[in-house]
């Protein structure tokens, strides 16, 4: 592929205006398509910023390329916050592929991001991209992340689902199965004493929990109500739902779930937040329970390797996927001497779930 995009071509950055001509674009290039006022929630909307856009138009004026940076407050163990970007809707017409446009168009929004002060970012890109950016474009790779099933039967929907992972995985989906429920009904009497409700808006609280949670990793994405709101409950698929956990008065956490699609077999087990084992564990279950009921076969989480939260998705009963099963975490460091800078050269310190990836839904 080039280095640099042939004549003809022009790249600029983006505005609320042009949030149309960005979504015809991204539906020319993705399945799970968009609307502009998807893109304007994800884009413009967000409490902890506008994010940084760009698209590259032909001779015609066609976008046939565009790129996404969205902006996250993170915190190092509890302090040291800083405002770090996270790669999103990296996409390129097919008929304008292999003619270096996607390298362009990150080098203009690495620019950009450094310009405005963000101390690094990092992305989730594909297995064909991924070379790319760590090859060509300075990027660090610095984790790997896999998807985790937790399955709720065993028949012959949760044998076919399984068998993306192998002949062996969907021909022992029903003894998996029984394994899941095991581990179900201990964090059923793990978290005991906490009762757990369906909530439209995230309280105040949560603020207080994160951090204290914060304190405990090297990278976190601040979660706050707003936040929390902006991500969830006004979501535009309509598709997360929120539980909070209390014992008595006291707010102990919340989980959010993604309900399965109409036709579709698998959830989502989206975010966590609980300081308590026990209230993480009550709030595991009531999302397992939440999905259950909605109709799906299975629940599934992704989690980086090594992780904090790979090890609870593992004690919760979430099955792994088959070895290369997995996708590249990878990082771009534009204040090398900031903290949160240091950290995100190490995936395996991170809070990362599927919350606090780009994408509007999961699957």
């Amino acid at each position: 592929m080039p280095d640099t995009p042939s004549d003809g071509y022009e790249t600029r950055a983006c505005s609320s205006a042009d949030r149309e001509e960005q979504a015809r674009l991204f539906n020319a290039c993705f399945k799970k398509g968009a609307n502009a006022k998807e893109l304007a929630w994800r884009y413009d909307d967000g409490p902890h910023g506008a994010s940084l856009s760009f698209v590259t138009r032909d001779r015609e004026g066609r976008a046939v390329s565009g790129y996404a940076c969205n902006p996250r407050v993170v915190r190092t163990f509890g302090e040291h916050a800083a405002l770090v970007g996270e790669t999103g809707d990296v996409m390129t017409h097919p008929d304008a592929r292999g003619k270096g446009l996607f390298s362009e168009l990150d080098r203009a929004c690495m620019r950009a991001a450094g310009e405005a002060g963000w101390a690094a970012v990092f992305g989730l890109p594909n297995r064909r991209s991924a070379p790319i950016f760590t090859g060509k474009l300075g990027w660090h790779q610095v984790g790997t992340i896999r998807p985790h099933t937790f399955l709720f039967d065993g028949g012959a929907r949760a044998r076919r689902l399984r068998s993306r992972e192998g002949r062996l995985a969907g021909f022992s989906a029903p003894f998996a199965a029984r394994s899941c429920a095991r581990r179900r009904g201990a964090l059923e009497r793990a978290g005991g004493g906490f009762d757990t409700r369906e909530v439209e808006r995230f309280p105040a609280e949560v603020a207080e929990l994160d951090a204290a949670l914060s304190k405990r990793f090297a990278f976190m994405v601040r979660r706050d109500a707003d936040y929390l709101d902006w991500r969830f409950a006004r979501n535009p698929s309509g598709l997360h739902r929120a539980l909070v956990a209390r014992r008595g008065a006291a707010f102990a956490g919340y989980v959010v779930v993604q309900l399965p699609r109409e036709g579709e077999d698998v959830g989502f087990l989206v975010d966590v937040l609980a300081e308590d084992p026990a209230a993480h564990a009550a709030l595991l279950s009531a999302g397992l329970e939440r999905l259950e009921r909605e109709g799906a076969v299975a629940a599934q989480a992704t989690a980086i390797d090594g992780s904090w939260w790979q090890d609870r998705l593992r004690e919760a009963g979430f099955l792994d996927p088959k070895p290369e099963n997995h996708l590249v975490v990878i990082s771009y460091l534009h204040d090398v001497d900031h903290p949160v800078a240091r950290v995100m050269l190490d995936a395996a310190q991170w809070y990362l779930t599927d919350g606090d990836r780009d994408d509007a839904t999961m699957g």
